[in-house]
Parts: C-alpha cells; sequence; structure tokens
C-alpha cells in the first residue's frame, strides 16, 4: 500500500513543480516548450483523479473497520497505534487533497497561459496589419 502513496506523491510534487515554473517570470524562452509539455501531461495526470478517490475510499474503509480503543481497554501499545494510525490516515488525506488541487492549478495555470499566448499573437497580427 505504501507504493500508491509514494506514486502519489511523486505526481503531487510533479504538478507543483509544473505550476510553478510556468508561473515564474522571465522564464519567456522556456516557456513554450513548457507549455507543450504540460499540455501533452495534463491527460496522463487526469489519471491522479480517479486514483485519489480510490485511495480516498480506502483511507474511509479503513477508519470505518478499524477497532476502537477507548478508555482503559487497550494497552499503551495499542492506543499507541491507534493514533499513529489516525495520524497517517490524516497525512495522506492530505496528501490526496494536495494532489487534487495542484492538478487543478495547473490546468488553470496551463489554460490561462496559453490564453494569453493567443492573445499576444492576434495583438501582433493586428499591430503588423496597421
Amino acid at each position: 500500500m505504501a507504493l500508491e502513496w509514494v506514486v502519489l506523491g511523486y505526481a503531487a510534487g510533479a504538478e507543483a513543480i509544473m505550476v510553478l515554473l510556468l508561473t515564474i517570470p522571465g522564464l519567456d524562452g522556456l516557456r513554450k516548450g513548457l507549455i507543450a509539455v504540460t499540455r501533452n501531461l495534463l491527460k496522463p495526470f487526469m489519471s491522479v483523479v480517479p486514483f485519489c478517490l480510490f485511495l480516498l475510499m480506502d483511507i474511509y474503509w479503513k477508519y470505518e473497520t478499524r477497532p476502537s480503543c477507548e478508555g482503559e481497554s487497550c494497552t499503551p501499545t495499542e492506543h499507541l497505534r491507534h493514533q499513529k494510525s489516525i495520524m497517517k490516515s490524516q497525512r495522506n488525506a492530505l496528501l490526496i487533497g494536495a494532489a487534487l488541487v495542484f492538478y487543478w492549478l495547473l490546468y488553470s495555470v496551463t489554460h490561462l497561459v496559453v490564453r494569453i499566448e493567443q492573445l499576444n499573437q492576434r495583438v501582433e497580427r493586428l499591430k503588423n496589419k496597421e
């Protein structure tokens, strides 16, 4: 199960790096190639959404089937294991949220950058006509 979280972490990291590179000013020469690469990667990165939903259902299932450890009915070791499990689930839920937010940001930023490029080209054509 750990491999799934590693893959999701790498996907979220790649999305964050691409968003950062698309929004940093001063990379105009690199931006055209980066836009092409990002547009080609948006469809494969779309698989992050159902993958996140699957992992979210896994967290929910583990939460529902987890044995309860309340009061003096469990040993300190069991209580510690229970607390670690809760912390791990919360961390994984944050990772899911981050991956989904970064995908949405990447999609939105790429769309806006492409639109800006199209508008700049249109302005240049209108200037050349005059």
